[in-house]
């Protein structure tokens, strides 16, 4: 049985939503807290048993390439100024996993995106990780469809319950509850109306994904916005391939808008032991100022 080892984070998107800071600076380096959201997700990866990541960039995202290399002159600054703990947290950086990398010539959607990625694939099963979403779970949750593929090989996405009027903005399941959390997957639809949406069940940023994806993709016209959906791929495949959704447990953060964003930074601070109480109590003095 093949074992996933290789993981994919498309990060080619412009961050349109995080205008005007993302206009020099790509959204998945904006750091929640002192880190950037990128490195979250490559964390997450690390822990669940990815051994090599292949990031899908376009143009502007060389800062991305740079941060998970060596910073000599960085290293050697700190190590002359005795600033120990902090050389460990930047050496750690570049030795996290053997990082790769492929360009996204032109922005066609997540669908090309991912195709980017057959030669790093090749015939092996293969996690598709989007930088945009972070989760606080207990247990990595793309651990947990990683140990669900090695039990049982299938395509596995990733769900959680969106407000009915957020559906248009959501890839959406039609499933069949065969577990506590899990759902074998009967049908998928990219941004439906909110009257046509088969559930209120949206895909968000996991995924298990086997290399027929590839041969999907090339046969999949582009959709809304003139971009190639890997929802209409993975559609596709269904009937000749198993597909399933495992609904998260645990808290999502689409760090992809400002509200996200800023969500990811509060929570994410709060957990801090060396911030977390100043922080609550500063949230507290503007609660307090605004209900005066």
């Amino acid at each position: 049985m093949k074992k996933v080892k290789k993981a994919v984070i498309p990060v080619a998107g412009l961050g349109t939503r995080l205008l005007p800071a993302t206009k020099t600076q790509p959204k998945e380096m904006l750091p929640i807290v002192d880190k950037p959201a990128v490195q979250y997700v490559v964390e997450e990866a690390i822990t669940s048993g990815i051994e090599s990541i292949l990031f899908v960039t376009g143009r502007g995202k060389r800062a991305i390439e740079d941060y998970f290399d060596y910073s000599v002159e960085l290293e050697q600054e700190l190590e002359n100024r005795g600033k120990e703990e902090l050389l460990d947290e930047i050496k750690k950086v570049g030795n996290l996993v053997p990082v790769y990398y492929v360009r996204q010539k032109s922005p066609r959607g997540l669908g090309d995106a991912v195709y980017q990625a057959r030669e790093f694939v090749g015939e092996e099963p293969f996690a598709l990780i989007l930088a945009d979403d972070i989760f606080v779970t207990p247990s990595p949750l793309l651990g947990e469809i990683m140990e669900l593929y090695r039990q049982k090989p299938a395509i596995y996405l990733t769900v959680t319950p969106v407000p009915p009027q957020d559906v248009s903005s959501w890839g959406v399941i039609k499933g069949e509850k065969v577990g506590e959390a899990l759902y074998r997957v009967e049908d998928l639809v990219e941004k439906p109306e909110k009257d046509k949406a088969p559930s209120s069940l949206a895909i968000v940023g996991r995924y298990v994904l086997t290399p027929s994806i590839f041969e999907a993709i090339e046969r999949t016209p582009p959709g809304r916005g003139g971009e190639i959906q890997l929802t209409d791929a993975i559609r596709a495949l269904l009937g000749r391939e198993e597909v399933y959704a495992l609904e998260l447990r645990g808290k999502h953060f689409g760090v992809g808008d400002k509200v996200g964003y800023l969500k990811a930074n509060i929570a994410f601070a709060l957990e801090r032991e060396d911030i977390g109480e100043e922080i609550k109590t500063f949230l507290r003095e503007i609660l307090q100022e605004d209900d005066r």
